[in-house]
């Protein structure tokens, strides 16, 4: 419930004692509160309570202090802005075996060569993929230890040691095949990309396109 407080007991406290103690003596009625003066002290209230529970100022309020609260409180809590955190895709990995649109399995034998294979289980298949950055992947055969990378020439390889030439852009086609495309790396401008032709031999990235089959992957999990 909310207890009136006449407006002026928070101006001048004596004026407002000196004035109901003569209506007493008088014998006159106390002076009813008008309807402002109650909403007044109900919403001061409400404020109070609410910087009280949550521990910051009123709305309103800003990092300076309060001065004075019509109750007469002094407000010095400064308001705490919770900036919501968002989990961000760096770091996070799976383990998927890249499918080609060629029907194909992406793999990287120990000689650091890559190639295509129809064998589904096959142990140099089995990839790593790890998000980088927004976009950006790294490529690593599980059994071999070696990432996929690219070379300027737009040849793929695989490398013992992490480096700017195993970042791919990965990218989610409208035919929901993955693409993949050398970050470091452009020919003529235009983005190379990771791709297994045919025979399931890899192209040099500057002969394959967005739109080529042969540069769709569809990354599968492990069976």
């Amino acid at each position: 419930m909310c207890r009136w407080t006449p407006a002026a007991a928070h101006l001048c406290p004596e004026a407002a004692l000196g004035t109901t103690t003569a209506a007493a003596s008088a014998g006159r009625p106390l002076p009813l509160p008008s309807a402002a003066s109650i909403c007044l002290a109900c919403l001061s209230l409400l404020l109070v309570t609410a910087g009280t529970a949550t521990g910051a100022c009123p709305p309103g309020v800003g990092h300076e202090p309060f001065q004075v609260l019509a109750g007469g409180i002094n407000c010095s809590w400064t308001l705490e802005r919770h900036t919501r955190s968002y989990n961000h895709l760096e770091g996070d990995v799976r383990l998927r075996r890249l499918y080609s649109a060629n029907k194909f399995f992406l793999c990287i034998d120990k000689t650091g060569k890559v190639d295509g294979t129809r064998r589904k289980n096959y142990a140099d298949s089995l990839m790593e993929i790890r998000s980088v950055s927004v976009g950006v992947v790294a490529i690593k055969s599980v059994s071999t230890g070696l990432y996929l990378a690219m070379s300027k020439k737009g040849t793929l390889f695989g490398s013992v040691k992490y480096n700017p030439s195993c970042k791919f852009k990965e990218r989610i086609e409208e035919n929901g095949y993955n693409t993949y495309a050398s970050l470091r790396w452009k020919h003529g401008g235009r983005q190379m990309f990771v791709s297994l032709n045919g025979r399931g031999k890899p192209r040099r990235g500057h002969k394959a396109r967005r739109r080529h089959p042969s540069t769709h992957f569809l990354p599968m999990l492990p069976s």
